[in-house]
């Protein structure tokens, strides 16, 4: 959503259930975590997706940096 007017600006899709969690990261990427188990990394530049993490046996309801600087 664009800070200036509100405005829609990009859709971000790929999940297939749905997504609790965001997180900005300090690298330039947006982080999103859902319900069908698995992490999602967006170029927060451009939306395109980068990656998807796999392997989590329950839902992913929330996202942070720890203090080492990985992802939580």
């Amino acid at each position: 959503w664009s800070t200036r007017d509100g405005a829609q600006i990009q859709t971000l899709e790929g999940h297939t259930d749905t997504v609790y969690a965001l997180l900005l990261g300090l690298d330039g990427r947006v982080y999103s975590g859902s319900h069908d188990g698995t992490i999602r990394v967006w170029s927060g530049a451009d939306g395109a997706h980068l990656q998807t993490l796999k392997g989590h046996t329950h839902w992913i309801t929330s996202l942070a940096w720890g203090p080492d600087g990985k992802l939580y």
